[in-house]
């Protein structure tokens, strides 16, 4: 569904991704890990279409998309769910699911219940303000927000980042079973025991640098990459 070839992305003099190639297989989840700065997030904005890639190609669907506008990367089936989740905390539950349905034309109400079925507390509070809601209700609303685009591929930017442990165990069963639904799934995420416990396939960044790739499973058993992200727990 996606290909990334080459991708090179600067900030200003400081190359930020030097170079990566990532395939996403349609209907599969894929995880990218890697310590802080290490260009994952660069990448899905790049991919978004929020930060300008200096050279590359961003292939999806067979259509490079590199330089389009956001918008019409949004149109093409591409949606973000943004690290810190960035609901619009003065606008209710619903009114921020409905902005996440603004390209369409169609009748949304049974996607926006579709939403309330995978997060029924987004139901409980759908009246309710979103900046009231607590961190782990915000991220169930920066889902829903992006599922109602009705994305072929949703990217996540740290979905458990700061989250209790309850939550965060809901959150991921939540991304698995979107992904059963046939949702294509690109997700980063520094809890790396997780993300590649659900991942079909995973990439480790370093300093802009694909170091290591491989399927979930895989990468788990990896001794390098069990002593620099997942330490000696592997829950």
């Amino acid at each position: 569904m996606l290909k990334i070839n080459d991708l090179h992305v600067n900030y200003g003099g400081i190359a930020a991704v030097k170079g990566i190639s990532i395939h996403v297989p349609e209907k599969s989840i894929v995880t990218l890990i890697g310590a802080n700065g290490a260009g994952k997030s660069t990448t899905l904005r790049a991919i978004a279409g929020l930060v300008k890639a200096a050279s590359g190609e961003i292939i999806f669907q067979g259509e490079n998309i590199l330089g389009k506008d956001t918008i019409d990367i949004v149109a093409k089936g591409i949606t973000l769910v943004p690290e810190g989740r960035r609901v619009f905390a003065n606008l209710t539950v619903l009114e921020n699911l409905k902005i996440g349905a603004y390209l369409r034309n169609d009748n949304i109400e049974e996607d926006i219940y579709k939403v309330y079925d995978l997060f029924p507390r987004l139901k409980e509070r759908e009246w309710q303000l979103a900046g009231t809601l607590s961190g782990g209700e915000q991220q169930m609303l920066a889902v829903g927000r992006a599922l109602m685009a009705k994305p072929k591929l949703i990217m996540m930017d740290e979905p458990s980042l700061g989250l209790a442990p309850l939550v965060v165990n809901n959150i991921f069963e939540i991304i698995q079973e979107i992904n059963k639904q046939g949702t294509t799934i690109l997700l980063i995420e520094q809890n790396a025991n997780k993300a590649l416990k659900i991942a079909d396939y995973g990439y480790v960044l370093e300093t802009g640098n694909l170091s290591f790739e491989g399927k979930g499973l895989e990468l788990l058993q990896n001794e390098k990459i069990i002593d620099a992200y997942l330490g000696t727990s592997k829950n």
